[in-house]
């Protein structure tokens, strides 16, 4: 094969894998993933301790980014159900959406401007 045809064929199948990659899972507004939340969806807080216990959405389960692959097998239930991600703006989230899609979760959703928008959303929150 000549090493034009060869070159194209690796860019279209990158292409191809990026497309695959980034619609692999959704990102949700704030309202959306309380309404997911309400129907029975896993919401998984990806932030730090601190930043947890400094204010979070009711309900959410706190999973540090860091220990989430090696959590992952305690909410496998949901590998099938929706999984909702928050973080403080959505990019850590969005890594933690990555990952638990590479492990296989089929419905994962990340909440785009994390826990600032829900706030700014007028959502409730918990502090401690």
């Amino acid at each position: 094969m000549p090493t034009v045809f060869k070159t194209l064929f690796a860019l279209v199948a990158s292409a191809l894998c990026a497309l695959a990659f980034a619609a692999s899972f959704n990102v949700v507004d704030p309202q959306q993933a309380q309404a997911m939340f309400r129907q029975g969806a896993l919401v998984i807080d990806v932030r730090e301790p601190h930043e947890y216990n400094e204010v979070h959405a009711p309900g959410s389960l706190l999973v540090p980014l860091g220990q989430l692959a090696a959590r992952a097998n305690e909410f496998r239930a949901f590998e099938n159900r929706p999984v909702v991600l928050i973080c403080r703006s959505g990019q850590r989230s969005a890594a933690a959406a990555e990952l638990l899609v590479q492990q296989g979760f089929k419905s994962v959703h990340n909440v785009q401007g994390g826990i600032i928008a829900w706030e700014k959303a007028g959502l409730p929150v918990e502090r401690k």
